[in-house]
């Protein structure tokens, strides 16, 4: 099963965007998710604080400022518009 990071900050838009995104996408496509504040850590500030959010699918970053969700379906293994 695919694990599917999202690293942002509180009060961030676009991360609540991305976030429900993943949600719709999680609903169908079951995978591990996990959020990280990058508030928490000064070297996750320094690497992510420009590019939030920023979301992984099993440790490759896949997606920045924004999800696309038939995207995100394909990488953590659902149907994309090819049918696979």
């Amino acid at each position: 099963m695919a694990t599917v990071v999202l690293y942002s900050r509180p009060g961030c838009h676009l991360c609540d965007q991305a976030r429900a995104v993943i949600e719709a996408v999680r609903a169908r496509n079951p995978f591990f998710f996990e959020e990280v504040d990058i508030e928490a850590d000064d070297a996750l500030v320094r690497d992510y604080g420009m590019r939030i959010p920023v979301v992984s699918v099993d440790g490759e970053e896949l997606f920045e400022i924004s999800v696309d969700p038939t995207a995100l379906r394909t990488a953590v293994g659902g149907l994309g518009l090819a049918g696979r």
